[in-house]
């Protein structure tokens, strides 16, 4: 890339991100999501779209998509009171497997029987529907004041449910038979075992280091923490655990530590939750091709 180049694609981004940010402000006033704003944007500028930008790389957004979702769920934890979710645990942990397998069975018997799709392409499509977007949770509860019992088993489920449902869609997706379903059960819960055990560790770890070494500017707070969280993501997700649990539960310690200069962290990591939904979305915008879509609306 020439230094032309990047002088035109950091202009452009930068007309997004206003346009992003503006799009906030009518969503506040208008009562549509934002991230419905957000996907409007990347389709307005892709194919079919006013610029028609042609972008086709799945494989870069899906690795965008997951460090936007770290991200996220960084931010999520951080601002998650643990007065808040300690009482909803049990329910949330009840929401995040048998409410999934529940929707994932609903949402597959619609496919397979109004759609006529196969039974493990309908169970595919229930489990990537079923479970809830933490960007779009964290999003909506921005805005919408609601009971603290609800808002807490929404922001834990919404963290606790990527593991079972990433372990359906790859066991679904594998060529040969499908494994049986206690061994499905056995790998979820190990999942969610390993991302437990090394999102504690390391969030308390961490908690504990802030508090005791002295840094040379407060600045550095808001970095140290949000790396410490992407960390937990990483060393859960290389220790074959839910990285996305982990990044969750490491953010949430961290965020219930009394940490010093705790404003300006929670400013820069919303700033940075921010920054990842946008991103996300428009990406995720831009793949779409409008005109691909009129076959498949009506069983959509």
């Amino acid at each position: 890339m020439t230094v032309h180049a990047l002088n035109e694609l950091l202009l452009v981004c930068s007309l997004v991100l206003l346009v992003a940010v503006a799009a906030v402000r009518i969503s506040s006033r208008s009562g549509l999501p934002s991230l419905l704003l957000y996907l409007g944007i990347g389709i307005a500028l892709g194919q079919d779209g006013i610029f028609d930008v042609k972008f086709d790389n799945a494989e870069l957004t899906q690795v965008i998509g997951y460090a936007a979702l770290v991200v996220i769920l960084a931010e999520g934890g951080l601002g998650a009171k643990w007065k808040e979710v300690k009482p909803v645990l049990p329910a949330a942990a009840v929401v995040s497997t048998i409410g999934v397998a529940i929707s994932v069975g609903i949402t597959a018997s619609a496919a397979h029987y109004l759609v006529g799709l196969d039974w493990r392409q309908a169970l595919i499509i229930g489990a990537v529907v079923s479970s809830t977007d933490a960007a779009a949770v964290f999003s909506v509860l921005r805005r919408v004041p609601l009971p603290p019992r609800i808002t807490g088993v929404l922001e834990a489920e919404s963290g606790f449910n990527d593991a079972p449902v990433v372990i359906m869609v790859v066991a679904l997706s594998a060529v040969g038979p499908v494994e049986h379903w206690y061994i499905l059960v056995a790998e979820i819960a190990m999942e969610l075992a390993i991302g437990a055990a090394i999102g504690i560790t390391v969030g308390w770890l961490g908690s504990l280091g802030l508090r005791h070494v002295a840094l040379p500017a407060s600045g550095l707070y808001p970095i140290a923490v949000m790396a410490i969280a992407v960390s937990a993501y990483a060393a859960g997700a290389m220790a074959h655990g839910s990285g996305f649990l982990a990044v969750y539960l490491a953010a949430m310690i961290l965020g219930n530590s009394k940490l010093p200069h705790w404003p300006a962290t929670r400013g820069f990591a919303d700033g940075l939750g921010w920054l990842a939904q946008i991103g996300m979305f428009v990406l995720l915008g831009l793949l779409v091709t409008p005109h691909d879509l009129v076959d498949d609306f009506w069983p959509a």
